[in-house]
């Protein structure tokens, strides 16, 4: 790790992750592949500069991180670890495996409706619950799409243009890519939060069944021109129900715009839900409620053995809805242990000699796991609409405000 201190990473990091190749770059930060030295697994840094930063890159990186820690859904990115050093903030996240615009590009002309439809569906899910916590993405586009092959899932990343937002009122910042904002923000006016999160899944919709964008001309003019005529043409092959829940999205007018609850009870979005597909994924865990005791107390066991710190260390991390590196350790271990146990359970189950099946059967086969809720890792203190948008960066790492 010296070498990589060189570099320009402090020394905080040092120990505790060590730092790869970039993933992923921005204007302030980049992304590095890394890999927790305790546990050995993969994780995604994100590196941000705080000397480059103005204070609306401040408030929007106050913001990132606070969103992140109140959204911590199945379909969300999972956030691990806050490092704050003088002049760098290290996020430490759940790692992918590549983005859904890459992977729609590969498909000239779209995903099969099948498939489209479980991934957006699973997109749908983790926004919803981001709008019932009063959070706000913004920035909805294929590239903030993650997958997660060996779960066979798909995760929302890129909270840097979230907010909270007050039931009813407006907000007034124009941001996102502009292939995908709705006409609202574009003209620069005050907008509702869920209606344009709508749009933007409308776009992402279109994408999924026709590979490729529908407002996406030669320049931006005419692209913003085709935006807000609502000019588009789906592809003959899409279906009529897919093409209809896409005209309910793309509507110019943002109340007369489709909601996210009629969207997930949209007859061509459950129409092939199995009931495996409607279960809660099981990965990532959301709190140390959901963990069974032979589960935590192994981890812990294997964190004081491994001179990571103490029980009462422990303890007290996950009392306090820590981001510090004892909570990332946790709950790193916790999920591989967790996958292993689904593993073993799934080779059981495939050995086994074929009957007819039952449910008591199949549960049987299966390891003990805590149902899994969604909703943040503790209950605490709600946030209202005059909670402060811009704090010290000393705060991100102590954070407990949430809904």
């Amino acid at each position: 790790m010296a070498g990589k201190k060189k570099s320009g990473y402090d020394g905080k990091i040092a120990g505790l992750y060590n730092l790869e190749e970039t993933i992923g770059h921005g204007h302030f930060a980049v992304v590095k592949l890394a890999r927790h030295v305790f546990t050995g697994e993969k994780v995604a840094v994100k590196v941000i500069d705080k000397q480059k930063l103005d204070e609306v890159s401040r408030a929007h990186l106050f913001q990132e991180v606070r969103c992140m820690k109140l959204v911590q859904h199945p379909h969300v990115v999972r956030l691990y670890e806050v490092i704050d050093t003088q002049t760098k903030l290290y996020l430490i996240l759940e790692l992918g495996d590549g983005d859904m615009y890459d992977y729609i590009m590969k498909h000239d002309k779209g995903l099969d409706e099948t498939l489209a439809r479980k991934y957006f569906r699973q997109i749908v899910e983790a926004i919803l619950y981001c709008h019932r916590l009063h959070v706000v993405h913004r920035d909805l586009k294929p590239e903030n799409v993650v997958f997660f092959n060996k779960l066979g899932i798909v995760k929302l990343t890129d909270f840097g243009f979230s907010n909270v937002f007050a039931p009813g009122k407006k907000l007034e910042t124009s941001c996102g890519s502009l292939a995908y904002s709705a006409p609202e923000i574009l003209l620069g006016d005050s907008y509702d939060p869920p209606a344009v999160d709508v749009w933007s899944l409308g776009v992402i919709l279109f994408m999924l069944v026709a590979g490729r964008a529908p407002f996406q001309e030669a320049n931006d003019s005419e692209t913003l021109t085709m935006i807000m005529d609502c000019k588009y043409q789906v592809p003959t092959h899409v279906s009529r129900g897919c093409q209809e829940l896409i005209a309910k999205m793309l509507v110019r007018e943002p109340g007369d715009r489709i909601g996210l609850e009629k969207i997930e009870q949209n007859p061509w979005l459950v129409s092939d839900a199995t009931e495996e597909d409607m279960k809660i994924i099981n990965l990532p865990l959301l709190s140390r409620e959901h963990i069974s005791e032979d589960d935590h107390n192994y981890v812990v066991q294997k964190m004081v053995e491994g001179k990571i710190c103490t029980r009462d260390e422990i303890f007290h991390s996950l009392e306090r809805d820590a981001y510090d590196h004892i909570a990332a350790t946790y709950y790193l271990l916790i999920e591989r242990r967790l996958r292993k146990l689904q593993h073993d359970a799934a080779m059981a189950q495939s050995n086994l000699p074929k009957q007819p099946s039952s449910s008591s059967m199949l549960a049987s086969n299966k390891p003990h796991l805590e149902p899994l809720m969604l909703s943040p890792r503790s209950k605490r203190v709600a946030l209202g609409p005059h909670s402060p948008t811009s704090l010290g960066f000393s705060d991100f790492g102590h954070m407990t405000q949430r809904y």
